[in-house]
């Protein structure tokens, strides 16, 4: 699969399958688009393109609304490369080109840019301007520009039920299951193991305090999960707390994963959390005792839901 970063380089296929969307997460719902575009540009024997962009255009249009990612554009293009999409083309999503009219994203992206000659589009998907492309508009202008409009439905969507909004509501209440099951897959987030106060070393519970690079990235809401970690070729067990620390006066949000049996340093080192389940809420013990006697109960539990 290639990324194309500059549309100008990108060479036209003889038959380019196209679809658009900013694919956030690769949910259960953007598998089945995709997979059904691959499966046409097999048939065809053409190519399957995927356009997309970045940043995400609510980042640039609503910047005073908050909005958080469920994917970096790494992790999005990889997770699009293992359903087999032949080509990612990263449109840069600016002010200036949200004014381009329907038309125009038609002729400058779709023609003459990827050179579609089949589109699959949702039911519900709207661009240009005002957003004033819609399914109707590509059905009335196909014939004029020589593609064929394929519309992913309503029941096709509706029947999977899955939303990027639906999925981060979910996260934010710790619910994993629904997330898990929406996504295909459990969560994850990527970070770096940065020194914390190391206090977790006194009471037993040494934690690797990780450093998230892009902070569009969604956290899963406040408190202690039990998870899996990628480290190099390795899969670890272990539980992770996320929150502010109440017991050792911690003032900012922090993230920690503790490690079951696991002795060596990881100062530097990046590291995948795939979130299991959701264990309880942070609280404020009385004391690093009481501290040390939860997290021997958490780990209990950690273990039992790992299995």
């Amino acid at each position: 699969m290639q990324v194309i970063e500059n549309l100008l380089e990108f060479q036209i296929p003889d038959y380019s399958v196209v679809t658009i969307g900013t694919f956030d997460g690769v949910h259960l719902g953007h598998q089945l688009i995709l997979k059904k575009l691959v499966q046409e540009a097999q048939t065809k024997q053409g190519k399957s393109t995927l356009i997309t962009f970045w940043p995400h255009p609510r980042l640039v249009l609503k910047p005073d609304e908050p909005l958080k990612l469920l994917s970096t554009f790494e992790e999005k293009v990889s997770r699009i490369k293992m359903l087999g999409v032949d080509y990612i083309v990263k449109l840069p999503f600016t002010a200036q080109f949200s004014n381009l009219t329907a038309d125009e994203f038609v002729q400058k992206i779709l023609v003459y840019g990827v050179g579609t000659k089949k589109l699959f589009i949702g039911y519900d998907h709207h661009f240009g301007n005002d957003r004033e492309g819609n399914i109707e508009f590509l059905k009335k202008v196909q014939g004029a520009y020589g593609f064929e409009v394929s519309e992913i439905s309503r029941h096709d969507i509706d029947s999977v039920g899955v939303s990027s909004t639906k999925i981060r509501n979910a996260l934010s209440v710790g619910d994993l299951p629904l997330a898990t099951s929406l996504l295909g897959r459990p969560y994850s987030i990527q970070g770096q193991v940065v020194h914390g106060q190391k206090k977790g070393r006194s009471i037993g519970f040494p934690t690797a305090n990780l450093s998230i690079a892009d902070t569009t990235k969604l956290l899963p809401g406040e408190g202690v999960y039990a998870v899996r970690v990628a480290w190099k070729e390795e899969m670890l067990d272990g539980m992770l707390n996320i929150g502010f620390r109440p017991t050792v006066g911690g003032s900012l949000k922090s993230i920690e994963v503790h490690l079951f049996d696991f002795k060596s340093e990881l100062y530097g080192e990046e590291l995948t959390i795939h979130f299991i389940q959701f264990l309880r809420t942070e609280k404020k013990f009385e004391s690093l005792e009481r501290l040390k006697n939860q997290l021997q109960k958490d780990k209990k539990h950690a273990i039992n839901a790992l299995r």
